[in-house]
């Protein structure tokens, strides 16, 4: 194992927590920094204070390459304001190829070298032609990622059934394997309504109560499975930036007001 000296750091909110060096930086937390990331330079928001951890000999490090400056910052707002025009002309062109997806988001990384496109969709798509289309647009290096809708509904953002906003947009960082029968030994009606999240899968929520229930024994139930985001991550506008929001229907949700997940004083057993 190597020591190194690293601050953790989030590119969006309730995002997972990366670890970059420091070395060299009068750093705290709350400040905004510029990192070498898999797409390129990239901003990111510093949500834990510089400290000594250790990783395997074999993992690689990255650096923090500066503290943002004015002028990031206004690199960054423009990219904002751009995504969405990057966006609609990507919809535009795969529309146009007749591709079977659904288009989701659009990311510069800070120095514009590279645009990330998020997209699903239920099989393999041929994009060949629209990455050279959109090269041809834009300039620069281009990037599909098909994501699950999981990973979708997290972007996307949204309301449960509960009324209250999607606990992987407000402060889960990562997904956990949710079993039927957590819901079973939680007394709950095995109705796919009232058990499905937004996403159609089931409710990450059902995790939350498991030890209650003594749900020790589900698939996916293993201690220290789940983790969250420290409650001051989420305060201040700690991570504030805009994001490509796309309207989710709730048509087969019409009933959204009935029943609270995150109150167990309000669950029938």
């Amino acid at each position: 194992m190597k020591e190194y000296n690293a601050c953790g750091v989030l590119f969006k909110r309730a995002g997972k927590v990366y670890d970059f060096l420091c070395d060299g930086f009068d750093i705290k937390v709350g400040d905004n920094v510029v990192v070498e990331s898999d797409k390129g330079e990239d901003m990111a928001r510093v949500c834990i204070a510089p400290r000594n951890i250790s990783v395997p000999e074999e993992q690689v490090m990255k650096n923090i390459l500066r503290v943002a400056t004015e002028e990031d910052l206004r690199a960054k707002e423009q990219n904002l304001k751009d995504e969405p025009k990057a966006f609609e002309v990507c919809k535009k062109l795969s529309s146009d190829a007749g591709l079977d997806m659904k288009l989701l988001s659009a990311e510069y990384c800070l120095d514009r070298s590279k645009i990330t496109f998020y997209f699903t969709s239920e099989g393999r798509v041929d994009f060949r032609q629209l990455v050279r289309d959109l090269a041809r647009v834009f300039r620069t290096r281009i990037e599909m990622r098909q994501i699950g809708v999981r990973d979708a509904t997290k972007m996307i953002g949204g309301f449960g059934l509960c009324g209250r906003e999607l606990c992987c947009t407000n402060f889960l960082r990562r997904f956990d394997n949710i079993s039927i029968k957590m819901a079973k030994n939680q007394n709950l009606i095995m109705n796919p309504n009232k058990i499905s999240g937004v996403c159609g899968r089931l409710m990450c929520c059902l995790m939350f109560e498991k030890e209650q229930y003594g749900c020790e024994g589900c698939e996916g139930c293993e201690d220290g499975d789940i983790e969250y985001i420290e409650l001051n991550d989420t305060l201040d506008g700690l991570i504030q930036q805009e994001e490509n929001i796309i309207n989710l229907s709730t048509d087969s949700n019409k009933d959204n007001h009935n029943g609270s997940r995150h109150n167990k004083h309000h669950k029938k057993h």
